[in-house]
């Protein structure tokens, strides 16, 4: 299904909606709209200093794997 027959298929499903659910779609998509735009890109180093402890084993093999390790 391509992005047209999606959209069609929406369309189709909004039509059927009672005028109180079409009120609270309107709600959820300018919601989302906003979360778009408001989200900003990310970047590089961030989240430096987050981790502040990693186990000394951390690259260690685990016993689970040992099978498919051979």
């Amino acid at each position: 299904m391509d992005i047209a027959e999606h959209k069609l298929h929406l369309f189709r499903q909004i039509d059927t909606l009672p005028e109180e659910s079409l009120i609270e779609l309107q709600q959820i998509i300018s919601r989302l709209q906003l979360a778009k735009k408001t989200s900003a890109p990310r970047q590089f180093g961030c989240m430096k200093g987050l981790v502040v402890y990693m186990a000394d084993d951390f690259d260690a093999p685990l016993e689970d794997f040992q099978e498919y390790m051979h």
